[in-house]
């Protein structure tokens, strides 16, 4: 038992670390090639109205949710907003590949020289970091209140 409770714990750092380095990374890219990360929202179909926000929006959104994996206690909802943020990525990128043109990536950094099918890979299995760690956190709540 002490061996999973171990293992969980080492599964919940690393994740908040990975989280902290995606974030953090894509947020200063983004903030140092700011009008290029504008002229490139402003191309995608359904937001472009609102690029200037999202210019500013999303790179904040992402340092304030690697901010709370700095903390422990706020881990369970730096998780939530990852798990949040990532989907609607997603979400959006399928959609753009769905009903769109194709337009290039604007998240900043190396992760914007993947291909739409290795981004939603990585999206995904960032999400799924998240989705476990989440079941992690409620697992152990519902252990440590019996």
């Amino acid at each position: 038992m002490m061996r999973s409770v171990k293992s969980c714990q080492l599964y919940l750092k690393t994740v908040r670390f990975l989280y902290i380095v995606l974030f953090v990374y894509t947020a200063v890219s983004k903030l140092i090639n700011i009008e290029q990360f504008q002229f490139r929202l402003e191309r995608f179909p359904f937001i472009s109205t609102h690029a200037v926000w999202i210019t500013w929006g999303i790179p904040i959104l992402e340092i304030l949710i690697a901010a709370l994996f700095l903390f422990p206690k706020y881990t369970i909802l730096a998780l939530y907003s990852s798990l949040s943020l990532m989907s609607v990525f997603t979400i959006y990128i399928l959609s753009v590949l769905k009903f769109g043109d194709s337009i290039p990536c604007s998240c900043g950094g190396v992760v914007s020289a993947m291909g739409w099918k290795e981004h939603i890979f990585f999206n995904g299995v960032f999400i799924a970091f998240s989705l476990i760690g989440i079941l992690i956190i409620q697992n152990q709540k519902k252990t440590t209140n019996k």
